[in-house]
């Protein structure tokens, strides 16, 4: 009897563990020091965090539906957010990644897409501000590690 308390014990522990939300982790591990600042505020002055990395969290809202290689991390739902890229095309994220909670460690660019490139990213569901030429203003992040988690 004491044995079927025993195993019951170590299943239950082991399934708790699991129901916390498993981390799924790509790239670099993100630093245990690296700079927190909340997307919100980097999305306020994102050439401010350009030049040292730092970290972020948020919702992902959308993945790219081909292979992974890119996400929108929102603040929270509703609000604006950031399309995430990751250096040097080193890693993925799961094409279900829409809705986990995400960290990423990085640094923000500013840059004008082409006609070409916007065009691309809106086929791979990216939901972007177009000017009149077809062209577009994006700030994105660029993650050297990020850790996702399924919402709980």
């Amino acid at each position: 009897m004491k044995q079927i308390v025993a195993i019951t014990l170590v299943l239950l522990v082991a399934s708790a563990g699991f129901a916390g939300g498993e981390v799924i982790k790509r790239g670099a591990a993100i630093t245990p020091d690296a700079k927190p600042v909340p997307l919100a505020k980097v999305l306020e002055s994102p050439e401010q965090y350009s030049k040292t990395a730092v970290v972020v969290d948020g919702v992902i809202t959308q993945a790219c539906t081909r292979k992974g290689c890119w996400m929108e991390l929102v603040p929270e739902a509703g609000k604006s957010g950031v399309r995430v890229t990751f250096k040097d095309y080193g890693f993925f994220v799961p094409l279900d990644a829409k809705g986990m909670a995400a960290r990423a460690e990085g640094v923000t660019t500013v840059k004008t897409l082409s006609k070409k490139e916007a065009d691309h990213l809106s086929e791979e569901g990216a939901k972007l501000t177009r000017n009149e030429d077809g062209t577009a203003r994006e700030v994105s992040f660029v993650a050297s590690g990020v850790e996702l988690r399924h919402p709980h």
